[in-house]
This record gives C-alpha cells, structure tokens and sequence, in this order.
C-alpha cells in the first residue's frame, strides 16, 4: 500500500516540478486528438450520407473503411512513418484514418435507417431535399451519429499515446519514458490523464446525445 501510495506522490511531485513540459504534452495531446476527430466528422459524415443515398458507392467504401477497423493503431502509425517520416503531421494523418470508421458507419447507419415513408410524407408537405435533410432525416440520425463520434473521441484520445512513437508528442512520451526507465510514477504522469480524458469525452458526449435526442424519447 505504501509503495502505491509513493509511486502517485512521485508522480506528482515530477508534474509539479515539471509543470510547463506535462502543459506542453496536454496542449499537444488534446490538439492532435481534436484535429483527428474535426477532419474525421467533416470527411466521413458527408460520405457516410452520400453511401446512405447512393447504393452503388456502398460495397468499395463500406468495405473499404470496415477493413481499417481491423488494423491495430501501432500498424497504422508504422504504415505511414515511412510515408511521411515522424513528427505532429503523420501522427495526425494516423490517428485520423483511425477516427474515421465508426464515424462513416454510424452516419451511414443513421440515414439508412429512416423509414423511406417518412421522406415521402415530407415530400407530400412540400419540403425540398434540404430541408428534408435539416428538419427530418439529421434529427433522426442524430443519435447513430452522435454515437460514432463518441466511440471515435475516446479512440483516438487512447490512440494519440502511440503517436510518442513517431514523434508525436502528447501525453505518450511519458508512457514511452516510463516503461523504457522502469519508472511506474512517470508512467503514471501519462496514462492517468489520458485516461481522465477518455471518461470526459466519455461522459461529454454521452450528455450531448441525451441532449439532442430528449425530444425523441
């Protein structure tokens, strides 16, 4: 127990002396993950609604974005060191591929899912394709797409410690560090944040989608 106790106090005895090197691991941290999961939304939610409308699109990218799920995140990082070499941009690149599968998935799921009866009643009130998408077809989708999101925030925050390995930065130095040292208290410096941040997003996204689909319930 007291060596527990030792080992938490060491670690934050090494954040406070080292304040401004753990701030600039949080700063590179949260913007990487951010970045990921912004690039991500904005390329995979659009796509996800044009496979949901567009059947022949389905099979080659459905098929394409599943078979990246199955690839671990240690083997995307390693794919694209020799591509782009190491540093912020290919960890990016990395973790973004990484963010886009649940994303692309879910919204497809969530359009396809609408009862096609619903769109033509909207057709039959006289509602354009825009609005249609706007009023009745994102609210209904909301929830599968909100969760995507969910599923790939919390991804791609566990994920961005990898990006240490390419030299990325981020909270996956002091990972590195602490396994290579055998030190568990530096260790600790960069898993306990990490995982704090993964429940935020967590709990963060978990109250926005009860948020957005309480007038569905």
């Amino acid at each position: 127990m007291e060596l527990r106790v030792n080992v938490f106090r060491e670690a934050y005895e090494y954040v406070i002396t080292n304040s401004d090197r753990f701030l600039e691991a949080a700063k590179v941290h949260l913007s990487i993950s951010v970045y990921a999961l912004l690039i991500a939304i904005v390329i995979c939610v659009p796509l996800g609604i044009l496979c949901a409308k567009k059947q022949w699109l389905t099979d080659p990218i459905m098929g394409l974005f599943n078979s990246l799920r199955v690839i671990p995140s240690l083997a995307v990082l390693v794919i694209i060191l020799p591509i782009m070499g190491t540093g912020f941009a290919p960890a990016l690149v990395a973790l973004t591929i990484l963010a886009c599968p649940p994303i692309l998935i879910n919204t497809y799921m969530g359009f396809r899912g609408i009862e096609p009866a619903i769109i033509e009643a909207a057709s039959g009130l006289g509602m354009g394709e825009r609005m249609i998408m706007r009023k009745i077809e994102l609210p209904l989708a909301a929830p599968l797409l909100l969760s995507g999101i969910k599923t790939s925030a919390v991804e791609v925050i566990a994920s961005a410690t990898l990006a240490a390995f390419i030299g990325g930065g981020g909270f996956g130095t002091f990972i590195i560090n602490g396994l290579g040292m055998y030190k568990f208290s530096l260790l600790l410096v960069g898993a306990l944040p990490v995982a704090l941040l993964a429940i935020l997003s967590e709990i963060g996204f978990s109250g926005i989608e009860r948020l957005v689909t309480k007038y569905q319930r």
